[in-house]
């Protein structure tokens, strides 16, 4: 009899949907020419398939007889990347992390299994992309060259999770995840099949060892993690590692942490020794601010816990086409632009006939709401070619009658304006009345646009 012909499916390479044939559009993430065939497996396999026999369920028990032990986190002796894990790196943790090709995903990686190791941890670091030889070299550039540091070159899932159950490592780096391979399956390396298989056999090893798990993710054109979007929602942290690699400055960002706050930021500076953490970020977005420059303006934003004082950018000049330019960098561009509608209708200041260009210096991204007043104050300060007085900060958010509304941690920004040599700070007059009283600033409150610009011009 002729041999049965294998089955095979068709999966979407970006969000795992599986059809029974090839389709140009995904019907779930609409996607265009992303699916790929792939053959199914005869045998159950690890996760995927049905067990062969039932195994054995765990006893359920009430959550107040749960014992938990006070929390014990591991310091990598990088700050700045323990502040944005929320502290520390939790046992039997999953973490992604993501960035562009190039950004410094491994450096980061090697210097913080460096300061476990030189701790006194067994740490693994297990590369798919190097061998040994390679990672020797970069490691002995980066000067992190320790004997509990264990590398490997291995993309055999099955032959990590027994490496990893034989060492015992207490921290271990799979880069990337895109180069695990599982020999039950029977897809290429970095498909959906294979990815997925190889997150959920470390998510189990991480969580019934206690092995903290970092995984490296590619990321696709569009800035997301390479492969279904399903591993997000697998792991328990996942990091963006953002930043341009014409620009000296990282910013790592959590967007999902069970562990700690998602809004925490850390801020490296990338030079030949690797990555250095910078403790004082608002120094060094302001270190170049130019002075009495038309359209430049200085606010603070939270990230997190912390304050950063950043320059907004702004210039605003008259245009020959019906239609406006509005080029945005760092900031919400529908923000900017609804912010603009406001002050033509409020201030009748017409920018109709001009084109806004506006920059967070720096690199940054922001979206907090209290930076309203900063856009607004840098348009206005280039429209109307008159510089802010040095020395001043603005904050607050601006309500499309123009009014100027209360923000939160106002005592936290302002304390940082202080501790960088601001003189004065424009505040929401709610916020005004609670803020405590100050000798080194001085505090005006606004209730209207028309208020500030008083002020200011």
């Amino acid at each position: 009899m002729a041999k049965k012909s294998a089955k095979t499916l068709f999966s979407c390479q970006t969000c795992g949907h599986q059809a029974p044939k090839w389709m140009g559009r995904c019907p779930d993430c609409g996607g265009w020419d992303t699916f790929a065939e792939e053959v199914i497996a005869s045998a159950p396999t690890p996760g995927t398939g049905k067990p062969s026999r039932p195994g054995r369920a765990s006893v359920p028990v009430p959550i107040d007889t749960v014992t938990v032990d006070a929390e014990d986190r591991l310091g990598s002796g990088i700050g700045e990347f323990d502040r944005v894990l929320g502290g520390g790196l939790v046992p039997g943790t999953l973490v992604l992390i993501g960035g562009d090709p190039g950004i410094g995903k491994s450096t980061l990686m090697l210097q913080a299994l460096y300061g476990l190791a030189h701790a006194g941890h067994k740490v693994l670091y297990v590369s798919g992309e190097e061998s040994v030889r390679q990672i020797r070299l970069r490691s002995q550039r980066l000067g992190t060259l320790a004997s509990n540091l264990l590398v490997v070159s291995e993309i055999d899932v099955e032959a990590i999770l027994a490496m990893a159950a034989d060492i015992r490592p207490a921290v271990m780096v799979i880069d990337s995840i895109q180069t695990m391979f599982h020999p039950a399956l029977t897809s290429a390396p970095g498909s959906v099949s294979q990815v997925r298989e190889a997150t959920v056999q470390l998510m189990l090893m991480a969580k019934r060892s206690d092995i903290t798990i970092f995984l490296v993710g590619h990321v696709t054109k569009d800035g997301a993690i390479a492969g279904p979007r399903l591993l997000e929602h697998m792991v328990d942290t996942v990091l963006y590692f953002e930043g341009d690699r014409n620009h000296v400055f990282r910013v790592l960002r959590a967007v999902k942490n069970r562990f700690g706050s998602t809004n925490e930021i850390g801020v490296f500076e990338m030079n030949d020794r690797g990555l250095e953490e910078v403790t004082n970020p608002s120094a060094v977005f302001l270190s170049e601010r130019p002075v009495s420059a038309p359209g430049s303006v200085v606010t603070a934003c939270m990230e997190g816990t912390r304050p950063i004082l950043v320059e907004f950018q702004a210039l605003a000049s008259s245009t020959s086409f019906g239609t406006p330019r509005r080029t945005i960098l760092g900031l919400d561009r529908n923000r900017v632009a609804l912010l603009v509608a406001v002050m033509e209708k409020r201030l009748g200041m017409q920018l109709m006939g001009h084109d806004v260009f506006m920059n967070v210096v720096g690199g940054v991204k922001v979206d907090d709401p209290a930076t309203d007043m900063g856009v607004i104050c840098a348009v206005a300060s280039s429209f109307l070619d008159k510089p802010v007085a040095e020395g001043t900060l603005v904050l607050g958010e601006v309500g499309l009658t123009g009014e100027v509304r209360a923000i939160s941690q106002v005592d936290a920004r302002v304390a940082e304006a202080e501790k960088m040599g601001f003189s004065s700070c424009i505040v929401p007059a709610t916020n005004l009345k609670r803020a405590a009283a100050r000798n080194g600033i001085e505090l005006v409150g606004a209730r209207t646009l028309s208020e500030v610009m008083e002020v200011l011009f």
